[in-house]
């Protein structure tokens, strides 16, 4: 029986040709020796390239060198035999013993299969989400959610220690754009009529804020509009407030009338909608560590700061009025402002001043999940870290696009300020949190994600969710009927499972444990739903063409060894994307 501690095969036999090597080679070699698994079953079980690699070294023919690679391989306990093919490729062939009593190894680990300790227990920071708390989350942050938590459950299983952070936009414009739509909507039901900007927050959700600050409040915030209008920029004839200059002058009036007033509003409308994030994303099963104020870094003088210590290393210069950042000496496109002419700084001199307080809280490795749009944005915040003679190195950026939504075949409409979008939570109710989470994750997290809604919400087998939520529910079932106790199974004679189907479901099983490492080190959830997909395909298969329940109580046990093990994968695969793993379907 292999013990829980059992090596990883595909590890296991790349240290065997890194050991052959070494005496062919007669150096160690400055590349890593990568393994990929073959893609038909009479190729073996994994193939390496190694022999191509020390051609041009050695100055010998591939297939010269596989012969004397394959010679010098150390004996292994796991190794049926070795096959050079085509122009020098090592295929190497997994022991049919190893893969029956591997299922040992799935039963006896769990839940913890598919876990390891590579991480070393590094201190990670996985930053997403951090959407400005101006509106309901909309569809475009619940993909960067289901991505980022992915990703943080993944890191965690293969040993990092993973703080996951929310980032909350809290300091700026946009937040102003939102007081002043709510407290325009809250004169509005004083039968107060000013023209509503077309640029300001449209939503229903604003007209709900500014009828609790009515029903909390009153009048209490009533002024007549003679004074917010003052100095306004010119409108159209038509009244229509609609350019950026007269949305700041109305911002600007507002502060003035209200007074203290203001930052009663300011902080109800942040409350209520931070409020409402934090209770939309933990139904989505996504909950945060820590909750990171950009407001806080201002108050304590962290901005302030970071821009100090940018001047004494001499990386700002003064130009029309600004202050700006010499991000072009770090391969930006052009300079970048971080203080205005009028004193304010800029988003980008409190994100200068967010990364350096995440790199003095310790994080080893610092990875933020940002939209697709801010891929501009990278080499100047790498430019500050760097600048500020920290390990830009440190700081990995993983880049979700935008998903776009079907519905019987037709792009659904999005547009965030005037309130025309597909909200996170109509979108769980719609297709529920499972199939959002899989969904989301079932496309590199770089691409373009088609949502088909309808797809979605079917119980077919096009429906991948439900193609490996109902192989895990088969695997019950049987179980069901079989009514025994599962630990019997850990006796099991694996020594019958020897049909070609049954042994290509063994070394997908084995496969699993690289998949969730690669997933980790390339920040690829899609990965494991790839896997899942495939794994509930081939059991499937089996599934259709097997009898479980036989007289022969060897057979039995065995297949249902292998069966159990199948759906101790499934569970443990959905589990890190946040997704259920049902009984009964």
């Amino acid at each position: 029986m292999i013990s829980p501690d059992q090596p990883n095969f595909k590890t296991h036999f790349a240290e065997l040709l890194r050991l052959a090597a070494s005496k062919v080679a007669s150096s160690d070699l400055a590349a890593p020796i990568e393994l990929t698994r073959t893609k038909q079953a009479s190729h073996g079980d994994y193939a390496c390239n190694l022999a191509m690699q020390l051609a041009k070294p050695l100055r010998k023919n591939p297939r010269d060198i596989a012969a004397l690679l394959i010679e010098a391989i150390p004996a292994s306990p796991y190794l049926e035999k070795v096959e050079i093919a085509g122009a020098g490729f090592i295929n190497l062939f997994l022991k049919t013993s190893a893969k029956q009593q591997f299922l040992f190894y799935v039963l006896q680990s769990g839940s913890e299969f598919g876990h390891s300790s590579v991480g070393k227990g590094k201190k990670v920071q996985v930053e997403f989400v951090s959407a400005n708390p101006t509106g309901p989350l909309h569809v475009g942050h619940g993909r960067g959610a289901a991505y980022g938590a992915s990703l943080a459950n993944i890191l965690t299983a293969v040993g990092f220690t993973v703080e996951r952070e929310f980032y909350i936009n809290d300091a700026g414009r946009q937040m102003d754009i939102l007081t002043l739509s709510t407290w325009l909507r809250y004169l509005a039901l004083h039968d107060i009529t000013v023209p509503f900007p077309t640029n300001a927050y449209q939503g229903e959700y604003v007209r709900d804020m500014a009828r609790l600050i009515q029903a909390a409040h009153g009048v209490r915030y009533v002024h007549q509009p003679n004074q917010l209008l003052q100095d306004l920029p010119l409108m159209s004839q038509e009244g229509v407030i609609d350019t950026e200059e007269q949305l700041n002058k109305l911002i600007a009036n507002t502060k003035t009338i209200l007074g203290q007033d203001y930052a009663y509003i300011h902080n109800f409308v942040l409350t209520e909608q931070l409020g409402d994030c934090r209770n939309d994303l933990m139904e989505f099963g996504v909950v945060f560590d820590h909750w990171f104020s950009e407001q806080s870094l201002f108050d304590n003088g962290m901005v302030a700061q970071a821009i100090q210590l940018l001047e004494q290393k001499n990386y700002l210069y003064q130009q029309d009025g600004a202050i700006w950042f010499r991000s072009t000496d770090f391969g930006d496109e052009k300079d970048r402002v971080v203080q205005r002419e009028n004193g304010q700084f800029t988003y980008f001199a409190s994100d200068i001043a967010y990364h350096l307080n995440k790199f003095e809280r310790g994080f080893e490795q610092i990875i933020d999940v940002w939209g697709a749009d801010h891929h501009g944005y990278i080499p100047r915040v790498k430019g500050a870290i760097q600048a500020l003679e920290l390990d830009p190195k440190k700081l990995e950026i993983a880049l979700v696009q935008f998903a776009v939504l079907y519905r019987n075949g037709n792009k659904v409409p999005m547009s965030t300020r005037s309130g025309e979008f597909v909200t996170l939570r109509e979108l769980r109710q719609e297709v529920g949190n499972d199939a959002a989470r899989f969904f989301y994750v079932l496309r590199k997290s770089d691409q373009h994600l088609d949502f088909d809604l309808d797809l979605a919400k079917s119980q077919s087998n096009e429906n991948p969710v439900y193609y490996i939520q109902y192989a895990h529910a088969r695997v019950s079932s049987v179980l069901t009927q079989w009514d025994e106790d599962v630990a019997i199974l850990s006796n099991a004679n694996t020594e019958m499972l020897t049909d070609l189907v049954e042994l290509a479901l063994l070394q997908k099983l084995i496969d699993f444990h690289d998949i969730v490492e690669t997933a980790a080190k390339e920040f690829a959830p899609h990965l494991i739903a790839f896997y899942l997909r495939e794994l509930a395909s081939d059991f499937h298969s089996y599934y259709n063409a097997t009898r479980f329940l036989v007289p022969e109580i060897p057979v039995r046990n065995a297949r249902l060894a292998l069966i159990t093990s199948v759906q101790q994968v499934l569970r443990n695969g959905l589990e890190l994307l946040g997704v259920s793993a049902p009984e009964k379907m």
